[in-house]
């Protein structure tokens, strides 16, 4: 049966119980796909650079099989320019996402590009501002010059984010107020990392173009129309979580 990889930073990777409220989509992805095997490879702090020069790349192509389907979003990291990490748009960014392309084909799998959803950033007139600069615009010239299926999970959230304006995209980010939640006590003011309420509806929307571009079979897709409580979201237990971050440094 069809599995799912996913490479990502993050905005995609599982968060330990620690972090909550703290999500990525990736984490929230099997609440609409039960019957299918998610594999969530997606690193915080990773680029497209950074995961294939630290091994998560390999070791998915050692565990790729044919019908499989590798969702692939980087964006986030990729644009801040950080040494071992930043890439630039229309060169080493598309030079790397092709990589991934070529890892999933070679084995028989699917590639599929997923843009980053945006930062929660607003002007001092309340209109929200575009952060990623023109790396959301690379990932759809590749996946058009590649003929790879795109999932446009920025343009659908830039749309989201401007109409709910900054005081309406506060529960969809990781913004809370002192005493407001157990593991951040002192409050915290995140405008790149979402909660639960906007995990759950990036998940949403990812598995909706699954099943959209015949991706995935419709049968293979549940609760697309169901409201999803929060607590519904799984988090790492913290012991796993801080084998994965040791495997992470030591580079595999």
């Amino acid at each position: 049966m069809t599995r799912i990889f996913l490479a990502g930073d993050s905005s995609v990777t599982d968060r330990p119980y620690s972090q909550a409220p703290m999500a990525g989509w990736g984490q929230a992805l099997p609440l609409f796909l039960p019957t299918t095997q998610v594999v969530n490879a997606a690193r915080a702090g990773a680029s497209s650079r950074s995961f294939v020069e630290r091994g998560r790349l390999a070791w998915i192509e050692q565990n790729l099989a044919p019908g499989d389907l590798f969702l692939v979003s980087f964006g986030l990291i990729d644009h801040k320019k950080q040494p071992g990490r930043g890439t630039s748009a229309f060169t080493d960014f598309q030079w790397y996402l092709r990589r991934y392309v070529h890892a999933a084909r070679d084995r028989g799998a699917h590639p599929v590009l997923v843009t980053s959803h945006d930062r929660r950033v607003f002007d001092p007139h309340g209109n929200f501002r575009r952060s990623l600069g023109l790396y959301p615009l690379a990932v759809r010239e590749l996946a058009a010059g590649c003929t790879v299926p795109l999932i446009d999970l920025n343009r659908w959230t830039t749309e989201w984010w401007s109409r709910a304006g900054l005081d309406g995209t506060r529960g969809v980010f990781l913004s809370l107020e002192p005493g407001e939640h157990p593991h951040y006590p002192e409050g915290v003011e995140d405008r790149t990392h979402l909660r639960p309420a906007g995990a759950i509806e990036c998940a949403r929307f990812v598995a909706d173009q699954l099943g959209r571009q015949g991706l995935l079979p419709q049968d293979r897709i549940h609760h697309l129309g169901d409201r999803i409580p929060e607590d519904a979201l799984r988090y790492l237990d913290d012991h796993a979580y801080a084998h994965v971050t040791k495997e992470r440094v030591a580079g595999r």
